[in-house]
Formats: C-alpha cells, structure tokens, sequence
C-alpha cells in the first residue's frame, strides 16, 4: 500500500500509565521543544485498550494509548528512543491530577520512506496483529515470516490501525466438543448443581490436557447446549499452539476425563472469528446486481464452504452461483462466492467459513439486496407547439451508475436528448414536438419513455413514463360572410381537425359565453365541429363570434362576423284593423305600426294590387298608412290585406293580415269611427291600443279586445288587454329567449317582473289578458336559466304570490272558460325554476305560497322533512322523504318544495267532472336527475267530507293532450285520520288529494253483494271449521289407532286449524283496512304476513296429506317411524310457508311495496308479490291432482295372483275421492282469486271467488271430516250403542264398505246420493298376498 508523496519519518510509541481518574495527558514535559519545532502537530488516537491492574489503589485503571508522531528529519527519531530509555518509571502526574501515573513509554512502529514506498515495521518485542497481515501488502524482501507467523514488514501505514502489538499478548481459543450423552435442560441453568457437577469435572481435565501448550494461562467452560451435549469453552494462552499440538491436548483431556460423559475425541474444534478479512462488492447491492463475496484468512486450506444463515444450507456452484477458492503466496486462502443476477429474497447473513483440521475460521457479514428505486415524471401531456418539456428520472439511490438509458415505445417517434446530472443521479430528457411529428390524426396518441438505470454490476432498473402528444388543433368556421336581417336564421360552422376536446363552446366578441341551447357540437373520429345556429335572429346577434376549441389549457380559436340587418319581426308589427267591415263604395283607414323608427320602405297589398305607405311618427311609435278604397274591389268581398316591410338588405317581412269584409250598407246597423261599422251579430277583434278604450298611461296598450254588434252598438265580448308595463315585458321576454345573453338579463327581469305584477294588482283581477301574459313571461323566463339564487327565486314566488291571490280568483275563472289551460303551464313553470334552483337551505314566505329547499350533502344525508302552513286558508302539509332515499341523490343536489293554497281551486277547474283537490298543491322537485327507486311522504289536511274516500294524485302534464289532469299511477293512500290524510308516492311532481272516482258506490249492488257472501260466508267457514275441531277431538282416540290413520287426521287437523287462523286475521286485516277504524301501517303489514302463512299452510298441508297417500302405496317396503313422519310433516306444513312469507316480507317491505296501496294483501301492480302465494298454492294443486291419479292406477292395477271382484275396486276407489274433492276446490278457488287482481276483470270473478273463500270452511268439514268412515263410525259407537252399529263396526273392520244411515230413510238417501252412494254393498275379502293386503289397507287408512 503507498502512501501519499511525503518524506516524513513516522513512528508511533506506545505510553501505559495508571489512572484513577479522567485521562489527561500531555507529553508536553517528555519531549524536548528542541526535538519537536519541526514536526506536524501530534495526533492522540483513542484509548485502544483497558484492563483492570491489580495496584495499591482499588480504583486504579491501567491504560495503553498509540501515539502517531511525524517527523521532517529521521536523525531525530534515536534521540528520542535515548531520552525515553532514560526515563525512569513511574512518572507522577501534575498537581491538578496526582491519581494519572504514567508506567512505561515505548516506541512500538517506524515508518520510514523507502523509494516511492513506505515501509513500516515493528520495534523490538512487538509484532503485527493477524488481520493487517492479511489486508495489507508485507515489504518485498524484507518479510521473511514463514507461513503461520506474524508478518514483521508492511507497506505503508494501516489506515485504521491497530498498530504493532507487544508480543506476548493473550490469546483466546473459542473451543467446543461434544459429549454423547443426553441433554437435560438443567444444563441450561448455571446455578443448577448437574452444571456445576460438570463444569468441574470438565475443567479440571482441560487443565490436566491444556497444560501442555506454551504459554497457557487458564481454560473456562463457558456453556452446554443440544446436540448430544455440545460444550464450549474457552483457553486464554499467549502464543498460538500448532495442530499436532493442540491434538496432542485434546487427547491427553479425553484420557482425564471419567469415561461416563462419553466425549468424542474426533469433535474438539477451535474457532476463530476475527481472523478472517470478509469483503463485499459492491457497497450497495441492487436486484439483478453481480456480487462478490471475498474471505481472505492467512491459513494454508482450501476446505472453505459459504452458508446463508436464514436457510442453513451451503451454497453449491450452479447457473448463477460461483465459489472459487485459491491459495496465494502459500499463505493466505481467498475464497470467492460470486452470485449473478442476486434477488431481494437473497438479503441476510453470510457466513464465510474455512475449516484446517480441527481450527475453524468463521466470518459472518450481512448482504442487503434493495431494488433500484426511481422517481420519474408523473404521466404527462405534450403540446405539439415547439415548446420544450422534460422529463425526469432520479434514483432514490446516488451511485456511480454506469449507464442511463432512455427508450420510447409507440405509434410515433418524438426523439428528445438526454442530460445527466452526476451529483443528484438525475437524468433529465427534453422533448420538442412539432407539428410535423405528431398530426392531427394522432393527437391523443400515447408514448411510452423508459428511462433505464444500469449499475456497474449488472444491475439494471427502468420506470415508464407516459406522455401523451396533443396536435394543436386547426379550426375552420364557415368562410361565407354572414348577413342577415331580423327574424332570419344563420349558422356558423366550426370543425377542428382533432376530435379530442375537453370544450368547444361559443363566445361573444365581449366575452359572453353562448347560452348552450344555440349550438351543437358532435365528436367524429377525425374531426370535431360545433354548429352555432339562431333561428330568429335579432339585433342583439350583430357582431363577432369566437368558436373556442379548448383542450387542457390549450386555447384554439377561429372569429366570425355576423351582420344582423333590422327588420320588424312578424309578431311586433301591429296591424289596426285586424278585421273590420267596410261598406261597398267607401273608404278605410289602414295601418301598420313598429316600435321603431328605421329607414324600411313599407307598401301595403291588397291582393293582387300594392299600395304604398304614408309613415307617421308618433313619439316611439311608427305607423305606416294607406286609404283603401272599397270600390278599388268587387263588392261583396272578403280581402286580406298585409304591409310589406324591406329593409337595406332588401329583405322583407310581412305583417299579420287585416281582414276587410266588403257590405252592402243596407245592412249596417252598428257604426263607430274607431270600430267601424258591422251587421248585427258582427264580431270583430281590435288590437288594444287602437281600441276605443279610454287611454291613460296605465291603460291596457296591449293584447286584443273582442267586440259584437248588438243593436246599433259595439259591446265589449271578451277583454284580453294587457297592461303597459306587463305587455313591455312580454316583449323583452319574447326577445330574451332569442337573445345570446340570456343568462346576463334574467335576474334584472324577474325583478322588473316582481314590481311591475305589484302595480298592476288591481288589473290582474279584472282582466285576463294581464294575467295571460304575467303566465307566458314566466313560462318563457323558466326556459331560460340553467341555475337560478335566492334573489331570483324569490322575485319569481313574488309574482306568482300575487296572481294567485283571492282577488284574482275571478280572473282565473273567467280564463278556465276561455279554455287557456294557464293554471297548468304556471305549475310548470314554477317546477322547471325550482329545478334550477342553487340556494342552501332557503325558505321563502308568502300568503299564496311558501318554498323550502335543502342540499344534499356528501356522506349520510338527514331526512328531508318541510312543513307548510297557511293560517289565512286554513290548510297546511307536511314532506318527508328518509335519509336512506336521498343517499341514492348524487352529492350537492338540491331539493326543493313548494307550496300552494289556492291553486288547487284553479286547477280543479280544468278538470271537469266531480274530482276535486280539497288540500294544498305541493311540488317537490330535485336539481339531479333520479335513478335509483324513490319514494315521498306527504301529509295533507283532510277537509274532505265525512264518508268521503280520499285519493292521492299528482298532476300529469302529459294527460289530456298535454293540457294536464291529476292522476294517480304511483300514489296511494297510506294512512287517513280525521284530521289527516297522508300519502306515498313514488315520484316527484305535484301532489294533492282527490276524492276517489274509482271508488265502488257503498250503495252499490255489487258491493252489497259481495259484503253479504264474505260475512256470512266466514261465519260458516269459523263455525264450520270449529266444528271440525270439536269432531276430530271427540273421534281422535277411535281413528287415530295406526299410524297412517294418526298421521292422515294429523294434516286435516293442521289444515282446518290454519285455515281457522287465516280466517281470523283475514277479518283483522279487512278491519285494518277500513277507514273508519285506521291503524298504522305496522299492523296492517302483520296482518298480511299472517294471512299469506296460514293460507299457504292450508295447502301444504294438503300437499303433506298427499305426499302420505303417494308414500304408503308407492313406497310399500319402506316404512318409516311416526315420529319422523311426523317431524317431516310439520317442517313441510309450516316451515316452507314460513320460508316463503318472510323471504316475500323481506324483498318487499323495504321499499314499502310489500301490501296494496288500498287492502291490507300482497302487492300486485308494483312487485307482483301476490304470486308468492300463487304460485306454489297452484303447483301444489297440480302435484296433489297427480298423485291423486297415480294412486288410483296404483289402486286398480292387481298385483300378480290377485282376481280382486268388481266390488272391491269400487271400495278402493273410494279412498281418493277426500283429497280427489278438496285440492281441485281449493285450487279452483286461488284460481278465481288470481284473475280479480287484473283491472277490469268481470265481476263474476269477484263474486266466484268471494264464495268459494268464504266456505272453505264448510268444504273441509264435510269432505275432509265427516266423509271418513271412521269418523262416523265412532261418532255413532260413541252416542248409540245399538246392535246395528256394532256389527257395522265390526264388518268395517274386514274391508266392508256400506251407507252412512240406512237407505230407507229419506236423509239418509239425501246424505248417501252426496257421497255418490247408491245402495248397500259389500265386499268379500279375496285372496291376496301380504303386500297387497298392506297396500289396499294403508291407502284406506289414511283417508279414512
């Protein structure tokens, strides 16, 4: 090793002294200042070594500290060796520190230049530690060690140390051997006496053995573990022992030892761990990197093996694995474990271990493998416009990278250059796109950039970035110059050659964005173009457009001109007379007036023949006039006439036409110098302001006035004049909805709107007219915004406040007659502005209407609960809709309600007929479109008629040809009290209550009809179905004496008993349901739950019964306990009803359609839930009527051997009829009930079923209990003991089958002809096997 270019003389020396207190030390007084004016200043390593001295004082420490001394001229180096010779020792400390002796002083290394070289070598009875012989470079020549010894020479300075090393020094040899015998755990326990027992023996023969080793000090058993007994110890001498030696020693403890501990002579092994240097490369290891592993020992072997610890296996060479081992200079043994390509799961400890005889030399070192992190540039966006964008990537790690790469993988090729900063490990890579390099076509087109880190090693890590190329977009708008006049249509096409964009939209020349109902825009897969178009252009259309392509934040824009020459619209040129009668051979005044005084060249036409016009200004108001003359035409005659507007651009309009009617004079009655002359009966119309109405600036200046001739006078018919202010707004309203600044001039207008309705109060409830066009403005200002505040909304509530007060009420009327359908469009209006309403939680209040809104926030909305009261007409409502519905609503959507007393009287009035709103009209809107189910609550005031059916409703735009009408789909009635009526609808709109039209008539025949066949019906069905009860719990001991007869009467017993049940809650559920007695829904929904069971208990009981029956013939050989028939029974007779209600009741009462709207039943029109009993009621009736036939085969086909008579197939017969009768009854009777539930299903059905249901009952007593034989049998044992009954026991008992009572009686023939008996008959019992008898037997025994 060289040292730097110096031709000092270095040399360290060594000073021990004693201290019993902090070290402080200054060599100050040892070393002459005429010795030292030349050299560096000192450098003191720190304390190297410290052991407790056995001195005069207990606390005493002794300490050896290196001193590193550099001298300019070597010729000083032997007088300071003379002069610390010549101290005498030892040398006391200073005054302020008496307990610091220093006890020696020597010089241990000399370092002297030698060529290009220094050389450094040891003093007199010092040496080189092992391991900087092994690390460093020994003197050539100069070394002559041989292997196994201490180097003497070196190669420059060891940078760290330590230096030369006083002979002598003790030695420690880490020791183990092992003890076949068994391990007890006391060994693990210090203190225990078996290791103090072994501890001893142990000791005593390693120093009997060890002794022999030169220099030996002490030998220490330091532990016992696993394996047999695995002891190890430690032997502390002064200079190393050879192998043959040390074997010698181990053989000499193995003779002293007792012979019961069993040691094996072959297991002694010495272990160092500091005398192996262990080199890892690189420093920092990366997954994929090549690492070398190195150990270098000065030991004579190659025996060396490299272990990972985690998995303790040795590695071996293999494809990525290499171990060499070598020798050098017959001394040292190198071994090198290289690994390619390392993986993370290669992180941990390393163990490096070199075995010669019994010394082993171990070193351990960790590796960490880590992956190559790199922060690169998120994904990014270029524009194709020459601006420069880098991109950046940096490794977390700095090291000297070998190389950085950059890749780019894509459908085209943007190259870019590369930087490399090597003090942050950063590469940055700039990228300049043109035009050129990425087209229109290819815009949107992502590139892949990979940058690519390659360590020195092999190691390599990469990260994509992601950049997408934007094309400057190129806009072409319609080249034509544009120039129209008004009431004209233009169109502006724009089309950009990207069909990417975030926005294409319109903008003034000012910078006001186009409101979006003027253009279009469409995406194509190579273009993009947005069309502006106006249909009625106005002025306000004249000037510059901006078509503006925006993607990202890159702006393309393309202008146009536009040219709006001035022209009268149709609509604002005002004609006076609009029809007038003229008599033949006179003359009339004619005209056509604007609200503008512009340079138009007006003509008037007169069929075929145009005059021209006289022009008349008068203040804002310019008239154009012509006299017509009557005899310039045929007399008599109608004639249209119009005025022709053309203005600069020699466009030209035409007016409304004037009708002019041509009469003989004879017949005029009526004459009028404003009017004009008429025949009676004459019904003519003129404009307001050109009426003969006595004129005052709050005069009605606009709308049109009827007149009639009656008489010789013109009476007014019909005034629909419209107040000035209201009628000047109608005007800017026509003209806002065309406007391009819409949004700009809503607000100002609803307020001049709000103000202007307050001062024309008074003629709001007088004329039509003014109410009319107070409608239309909000109509066409409610097409208008796409949101609207508080302020706006509250100037809107304003004015509909007013025009629906009590005063006008009149008004109203006199409009319902005209048939002008105002009343729906004012309720639609105010839906589409409460849909764009944007105000937190606002509440407005006014006596003819209130609003309430709320913002649905983000998370778990609260409910929306509103309350509306209106003391002045005694009404007031409630909203409600759960916080569960409005989780559906996206977030910051508003819902608003708004309330209305009066309007339900003005609505009423456009629907004829008896239906009437007696409630508030409440309308709830939402600002975000709904998608998943809702529902609302609503609570009215019922100020409905005592025996009045209330009806919930909401009002239809859509019906009555778009005019409106109330109508009920998804709204029904859920709870009525006397003073409330509250309903759930499944929608938003405009809800109210109606008296039921639908209604049945309680007078009705058909209701009283079907109200006597359900009570009575159900009093037999009760009666007879407690009566069947009482039978079975008389006969049950008599019939029930095998086991197919106990579990035959088991099913008739459970189907009469649940259909008792059903019976009973079917009259809660009818008294639930009845208004006069209202309960809450909670009870009507357990009493459907309840009916549904036990009416499908009912037939799977049935089908239970059947199942029996089909078991006991089909099934001979099998037979099965009673108890696990019984078990079987009940879990098909209640436990799959049970499974089917609540499934039903779980699926549906969540989104409360789980009963009818108007019957405590299962749905049918929303969820269709009504076939949950349906369907398996009639599955069950098929499975029954199948068994049914397959018993009856089974029954009539003879086993083999069998010759059965002709009498015995009739009394075998006879064993289906029970269950033959009942499920085709019970089926039929679900079948009825299935066809009511369609609308306008013919009342037969009703009635039908009504009576099947209602004796139900009845059937099962007669077919299911008093048909069994047995059962009469044992009613007659039970209450006449006569002769005859027991011997027909008896004969029954053989297979004998004969009438109930005897023929000769009257009843008896009567009962008899209902069972299909006819006469006594009897059955002889024929030979037959044992299955057969069991067969005929069973089937008997369970329907009898």
């Amino acid at each position: 090793m060289k040292s730097p270019r110096r031709t000092t003389l270095c040399f360290v020396i060594i000073a021990i002294y004693s201290s019993q207190a902090t070290l402080s030390l200054s060599l100050d007084s040892i070393v002459y200042h005429s010795l030292l004016h030349e050299h560096e200043p000192m450098e003191e390593d720190p304390v190297r070594h410290k052991r407790a001295v056995a001195i005069s004082s207990p606390a005493a420490q002794e300490f050896t500290v290196d001193v590193e001394i550099h001298l300019e001229n070597a010729s000083f180096l032997e007088p300071i060796k003379a002069y610390l010779n010549n101290l005498r020792f030892p040398i006391r400390g200073n005054d302020t520190d008496l307990a610091t002796d220093i006890l020696s002083i020597e010089v241990s290394t000399v370092c002297r230049p030698t060529g290009n070289e220094i050389w450094c070598s040891c003093e007199t009875g010092y040496e080189w530690p092992q391991e900087n012989c092994l690390h460093n470079l020994t003197c050539q020549g100069h070394d002559g060690s041989s292997a196994g010894h201490h180097c003497s020479c070196l190669k420059g300075l060891p940078p760290k140390g330590p230096f030369c090393q006083l002979q002598g020094a003790d030695i420690i040899l880490r020791m183990s051997v092992r003890l076949n015998v068994g391990f007890q755990e006391d060994l693990r326990n210090s203190s225990s006496a078996l290791y103090k027992s072994y501890k001893t023996d142990l000791e005593t023969a390693f120093w009997k053995g060890y002794s022999i080793l030169p220099g030996f000090k002490l030998v220490t058993v330091t532990g016992f573990r696993p394996g047999s007994v695995v002891v190890t110890y430690e032997i502390t001498t002064t200079t190393t022992a050879s192998p043959a030696l040390m074997h010698k020693a181990n053989e000499k403890v193995t003779q002293n030892l007792n012979q019961t501990y069993k040691m094996e002579s072959n297991s002694f092994q010495v272990t160092y761990s500091n005398e192996t240097k262990f080199s890892i490369i690189p420093e920092i290891i990366f997954e994929g990197d090549t690492v070398t592993l190195m150990c270098e020992n000065e030991v004579f072997s190659t025996n060396v093996s490299w272990m990972k610890v985690e998995t303790g296996f040795d590695f071996q060479n293999s494809t990525n694995v290499s171990i060499y081992t070598s020798v050098l200079n017959n001394m040292t043994s190198v071994s090198r474990l290289i690994i390619r390509n390392i993986t993370r799961d290669l992180t941990g400890e390393y163990i490096c271990k070199l075995t010669l005889d019994i010394f082993e030399y171990a070193s351990r070192r960790k590796v960490e493998v880590i992956p190559i992190q790199i922060l690169a540039s998120e994904a990014t966006e270029v524009m194709c416009d020459n601006n420069p964008v880098s991109l950046n990537c940096c490794s977390e790690v700095n090291v000297n990278w070998s190389q950085i790469e950059w890749k780019q993988e894509g459908s085209i090729s943007i190259p870019g250059d590369a930087e490399l900063d090597t003090d942050s490990g950063c590469s940055r890579y700039t990228l300049t796109a043109n035009g050129t390099q990425c087209p229109s076509g290819s815009s949107g087109t992502t590139v892949v950039y990979t940058c690519e880190f390659i360590s020195a090693h092999g190691a390599r890590g990469r990260k994509d970035i992601e950049v997408t190329f934007i094309s400057v977009a190129k806009l072409n708008i319609t080249p034509d110059l544009i120039s129209v006049s008004e009431g004209q249509s233009f169109s502006i096409k724009c089309i950009s050659d990207m069909s990417n964009y975030d926005e294409m939209y319109w903008n003034t020349s000012a910078g006001t964005k186009i409101y979006k109902r003027f253009y279009t825009t469409r995406r194509y897969p190579d273009r993009a173009e947005s069309v502006l178009t106006v249909k009625t252009s106005t002025r306000e259309w004249n000037g510059t457009y901006h078509c503006v392509f925006r993607y990202k934040n890159l702006y393309r824009v393309m202008a146009k001109d536009v040219t709006v020459y001035p022209l009268p619209l149709e609509s604002n040129i005002m004609v006076d007379p609009v029809e007038a009668a003229i008599p033949c051979r006179s003359s009339h005044h004619i005209r056509c007036c604007i609200e503008e005084d512009e340079d138009y060249k007006v003509i008037f036409q007169v069929g075929s023949s145009s005059f021209p016009a006289v022009k008349e200004v008068n203040e804002k108001q310019v008239c154009y006039k012509h006299h017509f003359m009557a005899d310039s035409v045929s007399c008599p005659e109608n004639v249209d006439v119009f005025c022709h507007f053309t203005n600069a651009a020699n466009n030209s309009v035409q007016s409304p036409s004037m009708k002019l009617n041509l009469v003989p004079g004879e017949s005029i009655t009526c004459q009028d110098p404003i009017l004009g002359v008429g025949e009676p009966g004459k019904v003519i119309q003129k404009l307001c302001r050109f009426s003969n109405i006595t004129r005052s600036r709050e005069s009605p200046v606009g709308g049109v006035i009827t007149y009639r001739c009656v008489g010789s006078q013109w009476q007014i018919k019909r005034n629909d004049c419209i107040s000035a202010p209201i009628n000047a707004l109608l005007q800017l309203a026509k003209a806002l909805v065309k406007s391009p600044t819409q949004d700009e001039k809503l607000p100002s207008y609803l307020g001049n709107l709000s103000i202007s309705t307050k001062k024309v109060k008074l003629e709001v409830g007088s004329f039509s007219g003014t109410l009319g066009a107070i409608i239309n403005i909000l109509d066409l200002f409610s097409t208008v915004p796409t949101q609207v505040n508080s302020e706006m909304m509250t100037h809107v509530l304003s004015t509909v406040n007013i025009i629906l007060g009590k005063s006008a009420l009149n008004t109203w009327k006199m409009s319902q007659q005209q048939k002008t359908n105002y009343s729906s469009q004012l309720l639609d209006s105010v839906e589409r502005f409460s849909r764009v309403l944007r105000a937190e939680d606002s509440t407005i209040s006014q006596p003819n209407v209130q609003m309430k809104s709320m913002v649905i926030k983000p998370g778990h909305p609260q409910s929306y609960r509103q309350s509306f009261v209106f003391l002045d007409s005694d009404l007031w409502g409630n909203v409600t809709i759960n916080g569960c519905q409005l989780e559906h609503l996206q977030p910051d959507s508003f819902v608003v309600t708004v309330a209305f007393p009066t309007l339900k009287t003005i609505l009423d009035q456009d629907v004829p007929g008896e239906n009437f709103a007696n409630s508030l009209v409440m309308t709830t809107t939402v600002s975000r479109s709904i998608t998943a189910p809702f529902r609302i609550l609503m609570t009215f005031k019922n100020n409905h008629p005592p025996g009045g059916m209330p009806q919930c409703v909401f009002w239809n735009f859509d019906l009555a040809n778009h005019t409106g009408g109330w109508d009920s789909s998804g709204c029904y009635v859920k709870e009525v009290t006397k003073a409330s009526v509250s309903c759930s609808c499944e929608h938003l709109t405009s809800f109210s209550i109606l008296m039921s039209p639908d209604s049945p008539d309680p007078d009705s025949l058909l209701k009283i009809l079907l109200d006597i066949i359900s009570y009575i019906g159900l009093c037999f069905s009760i009666l007879s179905l407690a009566a069947c009860l009482v039978v079975e719990a008389v006969v049950w001991k008599s019939v029930t004496k095998n086991r197919t007869s106990s579990m035959r009467h088991t099913c008739i017993v459970n189907i009469t008993a649940s259909l008792l049940v059903a019976d009973v809650w079917f009259i809660v559920a009818a008294a639930i349901h009845d208004h006069r007695f209202p309960l809450n829904e909670t009870a009507c929904v357990a009493a459907t739950f309840f009916v549904h069971f036990f009416y499908l208990s009912v037939f799977f009981w049935m089908l239970t019964l059947g199942l029996m029956l089909f078991y006991r013939l089909v099934f001979i050989l099998h037979d099965a306990s009673k108890s696990i028939q019984k078990t079987i029974a009940f879990s098909l007779g209640y436990g799959c009803p049970l499974v089917i209600s609540v499934i039903t009741v779980g699926a549906t009462q969540p989104r409360e359609v789980y009963t009818r709207k108007n019957a405590c039943w299962l749905n049918w029109e929303d969820t269709k839930a009504l076939l949950a009993f349906v369907i398996p009621a009639l599955i069950i009736v098929v499975v029954n009527m199948t068994i049914t036939i397959v018993v009856i085969t089974k029954i009539l086909r003879p086993s083999i051997g069998d010759k059965p008579s002709k009498q015995e197939k009739s009394s075998l017969f006879q064993i289906t009829k029970s269950i033959g009768v009942l499920t085709p009854l019970l089926g039929l009777t679900w079948g009825f009930g299935l066809a009511t539930v369609f609308q306008g299903s013919n009342p037969v059905f009703h009635i039908v079923f009504t009576l099947l249901n209602a004796f139900q009952g009845l059937f099962i007593l007669l077919f299911g209990c008093l048909w069994d034989q047995k059962v009469q049998e044992a009613l007659l044992n039970k209450y006449s003991r006569s002769k005859w009954s027991s011997q027909h026991s008896k004969s029954t008992s053989i297979g004998s089958s004969t009438p109930v009572f005897s023929m000769s009686s009257p009843i008896s023939r009567r009962f008899n002809n209902l069972f299909g008996k006819t006469g006594t008959y009897n059955v002889s019992t024929p030979e037959t096997t044992s299955s057969s008898l069991e067969n005929t037997s069973s089937a008997y025994s369970l329907l009898n």
